[in-house]
């Protein structure tokens, strides 16, 4: 009976070879889109699972509290570790550590790599995998390096042992390879190409007893707890230690916390101290966009099923006389649905192998098929039997009920509901790709909108450089050369990105200012150029001297520093922190850092005329000029002065725009699966339409027999069809609105939903599905009529 039931479906696919092709191929796009997605999520929600303490592995962030607002950081005091291995026992293990970019060189061979400085027990903690050298004592020696296995290949070759090998650090240091450990995926938070013992961050200076007070928050801190252990009793201790380290006249106390490892990808995102998600909305969102295209491309399935009904119901008739019951033929229209989804999930197989590198590129992963796992295997079954079943049990039902009495008279069965429920259908599947639309056209819209805000500076022909080497030390003629060059406007350095938050602190006093200990100020250390460079503009008072020695106590502030000293003007007032009395000689407007998506309202920042501590230059690339030539003109310098560290360079533009890869990742999902919705939606109305004509040839032969137009024609056969879009449309537009401001509301910085992202929407969907129904009924049309009524 199964090996018939096989047969005959494979009969039934061959014999409408059309109606198959537009069902396999529809279900082969819902499939992909899903696996592909599926792929993606995996990726997501598999973000450190590499690590096997899953249990017992946390970060250890700080909540400060600042004007009444709690805030959350990563960065901890220095000792903490020590300290809450020391003074809690269910702390087993813990690691100070702070993560850097170095050049590793071997001779002639350099590369810059990301690492960490960390303490022996980081090794253990993370449980890694020693392919040359032991875990046990890699870190002892002050001048041993820990390499990745990709890090050893790029500097000694993949075919090389390199424990013992020497290599030089930054040009200067030299140290020996005691260990080499497995690369780690890309899909880990805290990954690291390098790691050095954490009694050699900031290479060489001598005095690190700073890094031993609780008030400078600056290095991550990792713990392991004993298995078994109370985790809100650990965590409470925890919460404790701090305070019990610091004096009241410090400031205010910062309270530490545990964050499980599972949570550092998916649920980092805090507010007032407390966890309020992350990343995970963002991959629960994808995933429902891909359930809704396999969705759209199910109910594509049973359109075109339930459709072609009538073809069918004499087969069903005389089955039914001959004995079979309902639960066969349910059984048997079922098979063809498996079958059919079997074949588009072969189909979606080669789908996946061409489009997995572009779906990589558009991503920025590296995600891999991995067809042959147990897990990938089952998913993929899993997707295909879904999509088999829910695709075919109405179509399934619904041609098994046919009553053989009618159908064999010539009666056919009673198309009433099925027709209600193939319109409501068709809606369902316009309405979902109009809002897929709609949503593809408001996000780009926010996406533009904060783009085109004014920063505060300009960050357009900005050339940021990591501090290497010599640069500091080189400073002013590496700046003369580069303005002398012509391609150049202005050269500066700093300590800290123009979009990042920086160091920051409190406890300072000023003139003007009332209850000013607990408000949070950004401090920048800058050479004298840096306003110009960047273009931040004076409001009042003047800039920096070259001679440092003039500034040494001398700051200039933002305007929102400058406001909170009170209505008049800030110069001349001063600022006490750390005892030292700063005095203001200028006040810059106020520009965006930190959230991209925030108010408007920045924070205060102070600037110190000290660049010793620079780890960015800035290069102010002329408008005039050609980039790629400027680019090759500031390598060629660089290398000049630095030649041991290679040239890398970012534009401030792009690092700005790369704040909004999310939403430029959920933009771009929604215009592929708007276009991939459309088509399906238009492959089912293409079948329906066709199935439409076909069931109307007489009727149209006859009114052109009667003198009817191809135009009339094809209005008769249109309306029908174009009255439900536009119930799609109507249905569709509170549905986008409704998760669209939804979406808005967690940006402060944000546009207003506009009616035309609905008009535009509209407009596409109406015309995509005119053009569909169109290419149908001309061709209906044109049939002549004779051949229509020659039967009769």
């Amino acid at each position: 009976m199964f090996r018939n039931y096989i047969k005959i479906a494979f009969r039934s696919l061959w014999k409408n070879k059309g109606y198959s092709a537009l069902n396999i191929f529809g279900l082969a796009i819902g499939i992909t889109c899903a696996s592909l997605i599926l792929l993606w999520v995996e990726d997501e929600v598999n973000y450190d699972s590499v690590f096997p303490k899953q249990d017992l592995v946390y970060i250890v962030p700080t909540n400060q509290t600042f004007e009444g607002e709690v805030y959350t950081f990563y960065s901890t005091p220095g000792p903490l570790a020590k300290d809450l291995k020391d003074e809690i026992p269910e702390v087993t293990k813990s690691s100070t550590t702070w993560g850097g970019e170095i050049l590793l060189s071997d001779g002639e061979n350099g590369i810059n790599r990301y690492g960490r400085y960390v303490s022996p027990d980081f090794l253990d903690i993370f449980s890694l995998n020693f392919l040359e050298g032991e875990l046990k004592g890699a870190l002892a020696r002050p001048d041993g390096i820990i390499l990745t296995q990709e890090t050893a290949a790029a500097l000694f070759g993949s075919d090389k042992k390199v424990l013992s090998r020497v290599i030089k650090v930054n040009d200067e240091y030299s140290f020996t390879v005691t260990g080499v450990v497995e690369d780690l995926p890309n899909n880990v938070t805290f990954g690291f190409n390098w790691l050095l013992p954490f009694e050699r961050f900031q290479l060489g200076e001598e005095d690190m007893s700073w890094t031993e007070e609780y008030g400078n928050n600056f290095a991550d801190t990792f713990v392991e707890i004993a298995p078994n252990s109370n985790f809100k009793e650990v965590d409470n201790k925890v919460r404790a230690i701090i305070a019990s380290k610091m004096d009241s006249d410090n400031g205010i106390p910062n309270e530490a916390f545990l964050h499980s490892i599972k949570d550092w990808h998916l649920r980092s995102d805090f507010r007032g101290g407390k966890k309020v998600g992350g990343q995970i909305t963002f991959v629960r969102l994808v995933a429902f966009i891909a359930l809704i295209i396999l969705l759209i491309a199910c109910i594509n399935f049973m359109n075109l099923s339930t459709a072609r009904s009538g073809k069918r119901a004499n087969e069903v008739g005389v089955r039914k006389v001959l004995g079979s019951s309902k639960k066969l033929l349910v059984s048997q229209f079922m098979m063809e649905a498996l079958i059919m989804a079997g074949i588009s999930a072969l189909l979606s197989i080669v789908l996946l192998l061409v489009l997995l590198p572009l779906f990589n590129t558009l991503v920025e992963k590296q995600i891999e098929l991995r067809l042959l796992e147990p897990v990938h295997i089952f998913s993929l079954l899993s997707i295909t039997l879904v999509s088999g079943l829910l695709a075919g049990w109405y179509p399934a039902l619904y041609l098994s009920s046919f009553r053989p009495g009618q159908v064999l008279k010539g009666n056919g069965k009673n198309q009433g509901s099925a027709t209600i429920i193939r319109k409501g259908l068709v809606v369902t599947q316009f309405a979902a790709s109009i809002v897929f639309i709609i949503s593809s056209i408001i996000i780009y819209q926010q996406i533009q909108h904060v783009r085109a805000r004014d920063v505060g500076y300009k960050k357009e022909n900005l050339v940021n450089v990591s501090v290497s080497g010599n640069m500091v030390d080189k400073f002013y003629p590496i700046k003369e050369d580069l303005m002398a060059s012509g391609a150049v406007e202005n050269v500066a350095l700093t300590n800290s990105y123009m979009l990042s938050s920086g160091n920051n602190g409190s406890g300072l006093s000023w003139q003007g200012g009332v209850n000013t200990e607990d408000v949070l100020v950004r401090f920048r250390y800058v050479s004298p150029s840096f306003f110009n460079t960047v273009g931040l503009d004076m409001v009042e008072g003047h800039g920096f001297n070259e001679d440092r020695a003039v500034d040494s106590t001398n700051v200039i502030i933002t305007q929102s520093f400058a406001d909170l000293m009170g209505d008049k003007s800030a110069l001349g007032k001063t600022i006490m922190r750390n005892d030292i009395n700063y005095n203001v000689i200028g006040v810059v407007k106020d520009y965006l850092y930190g959230d991209m998506y925030g108010n408007g309202k920045t924070g205060p920042v102070m600037f110190y005329n000290n660049y010793d501590g620079a780890n960015a230059m800035y290069i102010n690339i002329r408008p005039e000029s050609s980039r790629t030539e400027a680019l090759a003109m500031i390598e060629e310098i660089l290398k000049e002065y630095n030649p041991a560290f290679p040239f890398e360079y970012r534009f401030e533009n792009d690092m700005f725009n790369s704040r909004f890869r999310n939403e430029e990742l959920i933009g771009e999902l929604s215009k592929i699966f708007s276009l991939l919705a459309i088509i399906i939606s238009c492959m089912g109305l293409l079948g329906l339409a066709a199935f439409t004509a076909e069931q109307r040839r007489k009727e149209i032969g006859v009114r052109k027999v009667l003198g009817s137009s191809i135009t009339g024609i094809v209005g008769l056969l249109s309306k029908d069809f174009m009255r439900l879009v536009f119930m799609a449309i109507v249905i569709a537009i509170p549905i986008a609105w409704f998760f669209m401001q939804n979406w808005l509301e967690s940006y402060a910085y944000r546009i207003s939903i506009n009616a035309w992202a609905f008009v535009i929407a509209g407009a596409i969907a109406i015309i995509i599905a005119l053009l569909t129904i169109c290419f149908q009924a001309i061709n209906a049309a044109r049939v002549n009529p004779v051949k229509s009524l020659r039967s009769e």
